[in-house]
C-alpha cells in the first residue's frame, strides 16, 4: 500500500530561501507543498485552514516569529506537526523550541536528504535535532519572559519592531484601549519604561530574532 503524500506548508520570510525550499521539496517523494506563508501570522493562519500534515518554520519572521506561531499552531490545530528551519544553533532557541511544541530543530546548513528524513520522521511522530546543535539546557527560561501571557509576547514583538499601537490594534483586531492595557501590564511584568527597553528585551530574549 502506498504510503500517503506529507502536505507541507513553507513558512519563511526570505522570497529567495522559501522559494528554494519549494523547489527542493518538489523533488522529494511524497511530499507536497500546499501552501507558503511569508511571516509567522499568515503561517498561523494557513495552517488553521489548510491544516498541513507538517509545517516547515523560520524561527525569525515578522509580525509574529516562527516560535509563537507555532505555540499558537500546536495550541489551535494540536494534529498539526511544526519542524523548526532555523540558522540559529544556541541553547536559548532550543529551549524555547522544545517550549513551543515543535517536534524538531532543523539548521539550515542541512542536506536536502536530511530535511526529506526529518519531515518524514515529524510526520510519523518523531522529533529531530540536528546533531551539530548544542544539548538544550535543562530547567527554566528567562523567569521574566515567562511570566508574559502568549497575547503579550505577541504584542511585544509587534511594538519591538516599530508598530504604534493602533496599528497593532488593527493587526489583532482588538481595542486601542486593550492594546494599551496589555503594553501597561508588559512594562510592569517587566519592570521598563519605554519602547526601547521594550525593544531591547525582546531582541535578548529571543522574542524579536534578528537576522543571523
Amino acid at each position: 500500500m502506498k504510503n500517503p503524500t506529507i502536505r507541507v506548508l513553507v513558512a519563511d520570510d526570505h522570497t529567495i530561501v522559501r522559494r528554494g525550499l519549494v523547489s527542493l521539496l518538489s523533488l522529494a517523494e511524497g511530499i507536497e507543498v500546499v501552501a507558503e506563508a511569508e511571516n509567522g501570522r499568515e503561517a498561523v493562519e494557513k495552517s488553521l485552514l489548510l491544516e498541513p500534515d507538517v509545517v516547515l518554520m523560520d524561527v525569525s519572521m515578522p509580525l509574529l516569529n516562527g516560535l509563537e506561531a507555532t505555540t499558537q499552531i500546536r495550541k489551535k490545530a494540536p494534529r498539526v506537526r511544526v519542524l523548526i528551519l532555523s540558522a540559529h544553533d544556541n541553547e536559548e532557541y532550543l529551549l524555547q523550541v522544545a517550549e513551543s511544541g515543535a517536534s524538531g530543530y532543523l539548521l539550515k546548513n542541512s542536506s536536502a536528504e536530511e530535511l526529506f528524513r526529518a519531515i518524514r520522521s515529524v510526520h510519523e511522530g518523531g522529533t529531530v535535532y540536528s546533531p551539530s546543535l548544542p544539548v538544550a539546557p535543562r530547567g527554566e527560561g528567562p523567569v521574566a519572559a515567562k511570566r508574559l501571557t502568549s497575547r503579550e509576547r505577541e504584542i511585544l514583538q509587534l511594538v519591538a519592531e516599530g508598530n504604534h499601537h493602533q496599528r497593532i490594534a488593527d493587526l489583532l483586531n482588538i481595542s486601542l484601549r486593550t492594546v494599551d492595557t496589555h503594553c501597561n501590564n508588559i512594562m510592569r511584568k517587566l519592570d521598563l519604561h519605554d519602547r526601547a527597553s521594550l525593544a531591547t528585551y525582546a531582541i535578548k530574549n529571543g522574542i524579536v530574532i534578528l537576522p543571523k
